[in-house]
């Protein structure tokens, strides 16, 4: 009996161990599957992370791209164009070698099999940082305007010899005028210019200079006192080179730019010289853009409704793109003119144009038709200089583009054969500018000419009319 009961016993065990086994193999089973699962999850997630990633790249190339304007395909869209920060400049250069990588490498290497507008953007980009400041044919018109001073039949009154001529010379005196350019910095250079432009000046002109930003230093704490820093501390009043000298040589580059308060003090200094009896000229030699708040250009705009009228001459001294921006909207709204100077050559050669101005007013010559060939002599030249120039930046442009995108196969951003696709369109932009360069001097030479007949005639039937009185 006992022996039965034994066996019943282990019968019933053995059941129960198997149920137990097969309880703790099912119980196993979905820990193995959960294990399965979150690698599966986790392979899941790092594609999304790559994906993600690679979206966040794409992205940061998009971004970059956004506010890149597309290449000019006109004349007036190279005249307009923003100048790119190593316009004229060799972008292989040492000094440079940061700076430049540090833009290319904005942007994440082209797929290989790039649509054509990705191909296009990213060589909008490449464009966008060699794009160079091409002459506007508008300013040298306004040059040979302002270089027919005296003439009655000039249009804008302000151009008539007047009894009385004053002469206010404005000068950016902020931290950045102690950049040197060779051996001497853009404040020497821009004070020897200015007093060498004043000898000029006949005994009975009137002579101003104002001169802004020159207290405080750059920093945000100096802010207030550089921005108030706005003085006349010469005229009105006849040169007399010893006293001129004196204040000159006290100027120092310093801090900030209020280049708009500095508009609003000549225009209340002036308001006493009325436009009716008096010839009024200002010039303002500035190297950037205003930084104290104001704004020059509605200033600039009034001073030119104002009853003193003044002609503005602005000159932008080794200027980048903005401050061209800027300055040559401040000439377009008071009806002035706007140069550029990158040298002591250049900006002497901008005041030498308001001195042949001055010799004039002293002797308005009684042969205007020779005059008019001398005209026509000095027009050729300014259409020569303009189109050489074009020339000139055209090659530099052609250049940068080609190194550049030398640089962009290198860091990895193009391959070969996309290479040869910028190449391609490297070209295309040069002819196109050629072709802009060949257009600009053709409506100078037009322009010329027809000015020069026009007043030929115009004073020839003058002087038969006195013939026959």
């Amino acid at each position: 009996m006992k022996s039965k009961s034994f066996w019943v016993f282990m019968l019933v065990l053995s059941v129960f161990l198997v149920a137990c086994t097969e309880s703790e193999d099912e119980s196993a089973q979905p820990e193995g599957n959960t294990e399965h699962n979150t690698e599966e999850i986790n392979n899941d997630t790092d594609n999304d992370t790559n994906e993600n990633e690679s979206d966040k790249e794409n992205n940061g190339s998009v971004k970059v791209l956004e506010n890149v304007a597309e290449i000019p395909q006109v004349t007036n869209g190279f005249i307009q164009q923003q100048k790119g920060p190593y316009a004229g400049v060799d972008v292989r250069d040492d000094h440079l070698e940061d700076d430049v990588m540090e833009d290319v490498q904005q942007l994440e290497p082209l797929p290989e099999n790039a649509s054509e507008e990705e191909l296009n953007r990213y060589f909008d980009y490449l464009y966008s940082l060699v794009a160079e400041d091409f002459p506007d044919p508008q300013d040298t018109i306004k040059k040979w305007e302002f270089g027919s001073f005296g003439n009655p039949d000039l249009p804008d009154s302000r151009y008539h010899f007047k009894e009385n001529y004053n002469v206010e010379v404005l000068l950016d005196a902020s931290g950045s005028m102690g950049t040197y350019i060779g051996e001497k910095t853009m404040m020497q250079i821009a004070k020897e210019s200015i007093n060498d432009f004043m000898k000029q000046v006949p005994e009975e002109a009137n002579v101003s200079f104002r001169v802004y930003g020159h207290k405080g230093t750059g920093s945000d704490s100096d802010k207030k006192m550089s921005c108030e820093a706005i003085e006349q501390v010469y005229g009105y009043a006849p040169y007399k080179e010893d006293e001129f000298q004196k204040e000159l040589d006290k100027i120092e580059p310093a801090g900030w730019t209020p280049l708009s308060d500095a508009l609003k003090k000549a225009k209340d200094s002036l308001s006493e010289f009325d436009a009716e009896n008096n010839t009024n000229l200002i010039y303002v030699v500035s190297d950037g853009v205003e930084t104290c708040g104001g704004d020059p250009v509605k200033v600039a705009e009034s001073l030119s409704d104002s009853n003193a009228q003044p002609i503005m001459n602005i000159i932008g001294f080794n200027i980048g793109s903005d401050a061209q921006k800027q300055l040559k909207e401040m000439a377009d709204a008071s009806g002035g003119v706007f140069a550029t100077a990158n040298n002591q050559d250049e900006l002497e050669e901008e005041f030498n144009r308001a001195e042949e101005v001055l010799e004039a007013w002293e002797d308005w010559k009684d042969d205007a038709l020779r005059d008019l060939d001398h005209t026509r002599v000095e027009n050729s030249f300014d259409i020569t200089s303009v189109s050489n120039e074009w020339g000139l930046k055209n090659t530099e442009q052609y250049n940068n583009l080609s190194r550049l995108t030398r640089i962009f196969e290198d860091e990895g951003i193009i391959n070969r054969e996309q290479r040869k696709e910028f190449y391609s369109k490297r070209n295309d932009v040069r002819d196109s500018i050629d072709e802009a360069q060949e257009e600009v001097v053709s409506e100078l030479e037009n322009i010329s000419a027809t000015n020069i007949e026009e007043t030929k005639k115009s004073i020839k039937e003058k002087y038969d009319n006195q013939t026959e009185n």
